[in-house]
């Protein structure tokens, strides 16, 4: 009987690969070789997973936004009995990436983003990634202001709509202060809390 190869473990392998290269010495110097070696796959395996380099980033770029998605999904179903507002602040928290243990994936993102600004296609999986996030929030923005899940249409939403997005663009620019040395962890995590206690005064 042939070997049965586990296909969608054997592109996260190589997508894990991918991003170790991405931290260490950045997107553009990414090669097909590199990645094979350090996945410890041959280069015809890398090519069966991927048609493409582009392919290949692309995966990798929505796997790490998967990766994060994921996280809070998991802290958020650790913490049932958290209000709205606190998940809020946690997933806030999460997606900037502001922890010692996630600065490495800050970097790797980061390094993404700045490829996308002139990639249509990452910039594509990109906005996929933000567009997941953003509904998580609305809803915790809309439960916590009273709203119910933010399934309706009406002015609730649009506005509950409007804070999540200004939270994900505030925690996303943080992610990159604390990763060049212009804002501590500890700055970026007050900034985001002061943020959050405004929009519950403002209610």
């Amino acid at each position: 009987m042939p070997k049965q190869v586990d296909h969608e473990g054997r592109r996260r392998l190589i997508a894990d690969a991918v991003c170790a290269l991405v931290d260490e010495r950045g997107l553009g110097a990414v090669t097909l070789r590199d990645v094979a070696t350090r996945a410890e796959v041959s280069m015809g395996a890398v090519q069966r997973c991927f048609r493409t380099k582009e392919e290949m980033l692309g995966f990798a770029l929505a796997h790490v936004g998967e990766r994060v998605t994921e996280r809070v999904r998991v802290r958020l179903a650790a913490g049932p009995a958290q209000s709205a507002a606190s998940e809020l602040g946690l997933v806030a928290g999460e997606v900037a990436l502001l922890r010692e243990e996630h600065r490495a994936e800050a970097r790797i993102w980061l390094a993404f983003v700045a490829a996308a600004a002139v990639d249509p296609g990452l910039a594509q999986t990109l906005r996929r990634s933000y567009a997941a996030l953003e509904e998580l929030m609305v809803r915790l923005v809309a439960e916590a202001s009273g709203g119910g899940g933010g399934g309706g249409g009406g002015d609730g939403v649009l506005e509950a709509r409007t804070e999540a997005r200004t939270l994900l663009a505030l925690a996303d620019g943080l992610t990159a202060h604390v990763l060049i040395g212009h804002r501590t962890a500890a700055e970026a995590e007050e900034v985001l809390h002061a943020h959050l206690a405004g929009l519950w005064e403002r209610r």
